[in-house]
């Protein structure tokens, strides 16, 4: 198995930095520099899930500042925000192979007193190997996709093994407790928390005039940010951009590809298009009037929200999934997307309901709601604010994930 494994990491070097030099903590060997004892083990796979990780480890570490913090990601982007968002109070590593080596050395090294899992991520010999020597395990903020639903559900044997490992099962919403609780999970152990990500306060990073200028925009300018946007969207974007600029010539277009190593891919679209990039980790010393800016920097979209008349969020034009629409919300911006939100259910319906939001269907509805938002301020206000209101009204999810936290796994029972 890891001889199979390894060309997978091999290709993933070639495509994404980081990956290659990750290998031997991949492997298990977490080496020096391990905080003190006793430690917990978070793991959260990419941007997304360390990001929602960032504020439930500052209440733990407040909460218990005893433990020390070992958090793991899957991929050198989630590495980032651990490194930017939590420096000194977690020690990153990449999570290892889940093979019986792997995990055995990182079990060693680490001696966790609790594994917390961010979302759903079911790792079989990790979660036996855990239950085995009596360290308790849970899934935070846990969500099941219909994809993820199908797949496990045709493997429901194996799955339910696996949820037999996990203590308790803190889910988003009540649909996601069905889901796990059909998938074999004992109704007991599964409780609905809400989203942490309705918990979210935008970090303060200077507020909108620090951002303006980083960005090289001017006062009162309108500002279309596009984020978390995946292959097939950004072209749709850049043209209804080019038919809005035609009426609103000081329109600014911030684009941020979902993944940074598109960013390339992205540019030649905008040039395709007789326009001009330029890239965020180049401004402000480059001229950004009149260039369409394209986010190659990781951690930083939920600031640059803040400067956004109007936010379309990706992943939902494209049968993805959708993304977290709920970091605008919470800057009271108005928030449109497409129809494809089905990991983000939830938080779309919320959104829709309370009239904060907007589905755009194709581009030709992309461009009728964004020209009709871009031409009145006193709607964007009003939209932004009840989709602040809504978002604001579903708060407590960290709280009541600490009070399982402390029930169940620093009860002292490592049984």
């Amino acid at each position: 198995m890891l001889l199979g494994y390894l060309p997978v990491l091999a290709f993933k070097r070639l495509r994404r930095d980081g990956y290659g030099r990750s290998l031997g903590q991949r492997l298990g060997r977490f080496g020096e520099g391990l905080p003190r004892e006793p430690r917990c083990w978070i793991h959260a796979v990419s941007v997304g899930e360390a990001a929602t990780a960032v504020p439930l480890v500052e209440a733990i570490t407040r909460r218990w500042p005893q433990l020390g913090i070992v958090m793991t990601t899957v991929t050198p982007t989630g590495a980032r925000i651990v490194a930017d968002r939590l420096a000194g109070r977690a020690v990153h590593r990449y999570f290892p192979i889940d093979l019986p080596g792997p995990v055995r050395r990182v079990l060693d090294a680490v001696n966790p007193r609790f594994f917390l899992c961010m979302e759903t991520e079911l790792w079989p010999n990790l979660l036996r190997a855990l239950a085995a020597r009596g360290v308790p395990s849970m899934i935070a903020n846990g969500r099941i996709s219909d994809r993820s639903f199908r797949r496990y559900r045709l493997v429901r044997f194996f799955t339910a093994r696996m949820l037999a490992h996990v203590r308790v099962l803190a889910m988003q919403s009540e649909e996601d407790a069905r889901r796990i609780i059909a998938l074999g999970a004992r109704p007991e152990r599964v409780v609905v928390t809400g989203n942490i990500k309705s918990d979210l306060i935008p970090p303060e990073g200077g507020g909108d005039a620090l951002w303006q200028r980083l960005l090289g925009l001017d006062d009162g300018e309108p500002v279309w940010v596009a984020g978390s946007t995946h292959r097939g969207e950004e072209a749709i974007v850049l043209d209804v951009y080019l038919h809005l600029r035609a009426r609103m010539p000081t329109l600014t277009l911030v684009l941020a590809p979902r993944h940074p190593e598109r960013v390339a891919e992205v540019e030649r679209l905008v040039r395709e298009r007789r326009l001009q990039p330029v890239r965020r980790s180049e401004l402000p010393k480059s001229q950004a009037r009149g260039a369409v800016i394209i986010v190659d920097t990781v951690g930083e979209l939920a600031q640059i929200y803040r400067v956004a008349s109007v936010v379309f969020v990706g992943g939902s034009l494209a049968p993805t999934g959708g993304h977290n629409m709920l970091e605008p919300a919470l800057l009271r911006k108005p928030v449109l997307f497409g129809p494809h939100t089905t990991n983000f259910r939830e938080s779309a319906e919320l959104l829709l309901e309370a009239e904060g939001a907007l589905v755009a269907r194709d581009g030709a509805e992309l461009e009728a709601h964004m020209g009709a938002l871009l031409m009145d301020a006193e709607r964007r206000r009003l939209m932004g604010e009840a989709a602040f209101k809504a978002v604001a009204g579903h708060r407590g999810a960290i709280k009541h994930t600490l009070e399982l936290v402390e029930r169940y796994l620093m009860d002292g029972d490592r049984g």
